[in-house]
C-alpha cells in the first residue's frame, strides 16, 4: 500500500512538473515571438535599425530565458533555432527584405512549435 501511494505521488509530481515546464516554454516562446513580429513590422517599413534592435533583444531572451531549453529539448531543434537566428541577423544587417522576412517567419514557426510539441497530450505521448 505504501509503495502504491509513493508511486501516485511521484506520478503527480511528474505531471505537475510537466505542466510547469510547458507553461514556462510557452511564455518564453510567446515573448520571443513578439520580438520577431516587431522586427518583421519594422522591416516591412524599411526601418532596419529598429528591426536589428528587436533581433538583439530576441537574442538576449533566447540566451537568458531559453537557456534551460536544452535540458528538456532535442539539441537539433536548439541548433536549428540558433542557425536560423544567425541567418536572420545577417539578412537584417545586410538589409535583404525578402530574405529577412522569410527567415524570421521560419524562426517564429520553429519557436512557437516547441511548446506544442512538448505539451503533455495523448497525441504527443503516443
Amino acid at each position: 500500500m505504501r509503495m502504491l501511494i509513493n508511486l501516485i505521488v511521484v506520478f503527480f509530481l511528474i505531471v505537475i512538473a510537466s505542466f510547469g515546464t510547458n507553461l514556462s516554454l510557452q511564455q518564453s516562446a510567446l515573448e520571443m515571438s513578439e520580438y520577431i513580429e516587431q522586427a518583421m513590422e519594422e522591416i516591412k517599413q524599411d526601418q532596419w535599425v529598429p528591426a536589428d534592435e528587436h533581433l538583439g533583444r530576441l537574442e538576449d531572451v533566447w540566451e537568458n530565458k531559453a537557456g534551460w531549453w536544452p535540458i528538456i529539448l532535442d539539441h537539433q531543434e536548439i541548433d536549428n533555432i540558433d542557425f536560423s537566428l544567425a541567418r536572420a541577423k545577417e539578412y537584417v544587417g545586410n538589409q535583404h527584405k525578402s530574405l529577412s522576412l522569410g527567415q524570421l517567419a521560419e524562426l517564429k514557426l520553429m519557436i512557437l512549435h516547441i511548446p506544442e510539441k512538448e505539451k503533455v497530450t495523448l497525441e504527443n505521448i503516443l
